[in-house]
């Protein structure tokens, strides 16, 4: 095979790969069907700590604070809600569609020793407080 198919073969396969990741990519972060029992995505957290508290931090811009839920559980935090799509997409032809739509969950593991004291939803981030006891 002359040098230059190789080439042309090797470029033709690199973009078929580049293409099968975009739609595994839209198809990860594609609208879940509504009221689904799997969240179809989990929002990025930052989780540190100081003396008094563990706080976590929940990246959810756009959701509103009614379609945030916030659980505590043994040893676990749990952060549930959903992003709906804006209503002129809902029947909209969509191009391009990176931004996760659709349920959220994200289960961040605490350990034993705290407590949910609380949360509020700010500039698109979650805020959560979580005490130290004793």
């Amino acid at each position: 095979m002359p040098p230059r198919d190789i080439e042309s073969l090797m470029w033709d396969q690199a973009l078929a790969m580049l293409a099968r990741v975009e739609r595994l990519q839209r198809r990860f972060f594609e609208p879940g069907p509504g009221g689904g029992a799997r969240p179809a995505w989990e929002p990025p957290v930052d989780v540190y700590e100081t003396e008094e508290a563990v706080w976590v931090v929940a990246a959810l811009p756009g959701v509103p604070p009614e379609r945030v839920q916030v659980e505590a559980e043994p040893g676990a935090v749990v952060i549930r809600g959903e992003r709906r799509l804006p209503a002129d997409a809902r029947s909209a032809a969509i191009r391009r569609l990176e931004i996760p739509y659709g349920r959220f969950e994200r289960r961040i593991e605490i350990g034993s020793g705290l407590v949910p004291d609380r949360h509020e939803l700010l500039h698109g981030c979650l805020y959560l407080r979580l005490r130290k006891r004793g």
